[in-house]
């Protein structure tokens, strides 16, 4: 494999097994402390919509090209965020990880092993084609690419934080919460390799162009559909903003030092 590619899936696994740090963060907390959530939720959001409207879908545009560039730009973010919900809607409502729930009642739900189990399974899902996704960006351009990784790495944060804090409320066994966090994460590198293998071989400006747009969707709609939801209600006045501003600026300042 190329130094290209072995850069691109090492931006791939790292983004992906953030979703282990989450889970190592949730073991550090006390179990009523709804800030840190908040916070984090919000700062993943900012960071996603932040670089999904000024960065990817702008290259989005500009890879297509042609008097067609903005109208193909927009169909692909649209069923990006349509695959999104698709996905998502396979998972039951009351088991699904994104759905917004207080930490009270994860504590007080006597199902707390299967709900661990069942979000590790879920995120996993999801996992696949963001790996895909950051793998295929980093290995056309490395900058824009090491974005996308670091908005995956922190949305992967508190994906791993719903993995981990009702498995160690079940069992009260942090090894195994936090390494199930681990593993689900580990279905990004998966996805970079089915990029590698699978898609490649047909890249070019147009298909990637495609592609970032596509990621945009998916971004915006985990940030709108899961992120925020979720961030307010863990959240007390407006934490969950000063957390979404503060991604927001902390990817304009990357992009900007990158640039």
């Amino acid at each position: 494999m190329e130094s290209a590619a072995v850069t691109a899936l090492a931006l791939t696994t790292v983004a992906g097994l953030a979703t282990g740090l989450g889970g190592v963060a949730a073991l550090f907390i006390r179990r009523d402390q709804h800030a840190f959530l908040a916070v984090s939720l919000g700062l993943s959001a900012g960071v996603m919509i932040y670089i999904s409207f000024v960065e990817l879908y702008a290259d989005a545009v500009e890879y297509i090209g042609g008097e067609n560039g903005e109208w193909i730009a927009t169909t692909a973010f649209l069923l990006g965020m349509v695959a999104t919900a698709i996905i998502d809607g396979l998972v039951p409502e009351g088991e699904n990880p994104h759905q917004a729930r207080s930490l009270e009642s994860i504590r007080e739900d006597p199902r707390l092993l299967r709900l661990g189990t069942l979000a590790a399974l879920a995120i996993t899902l999801h996992n696949f084609p963001e790996g895909m996704a950051t793998f295929i960006a980093a290995l056309t351009d490395p900058v824009v690419g090491s974005s996308v990784a670091l908005a995956v790495g922190l949305h992967n944060i508190p994906e791993g934080i719903a993995v981990a804090i009702p498995l160690f409320y079940a069992t009260a066994r942090r090894g195994r919460a936090v390494g199930l966090a681990f593993l689900s994460g580990l279905a990004e590198p998966l996805g970079a390799l089915a990029a590698f293998l699978v898609l490649r071989p047909f890249l070019d400006d147009a298909l990637m162009g495609i592609v970032f747009a596509a990621v945009a969707g998916i971004m915006v709609f985990v940030s709108l559909d899961q992120l925020v939801p979720n961030a307010k209600l863990y959240g007390r006045g407006h934490q969950s903003v000063y957390g979404l501003v503060g991604g927001m600026a902390l990817m304009a300042t990357l992009l900007n030092l990158a640039g």
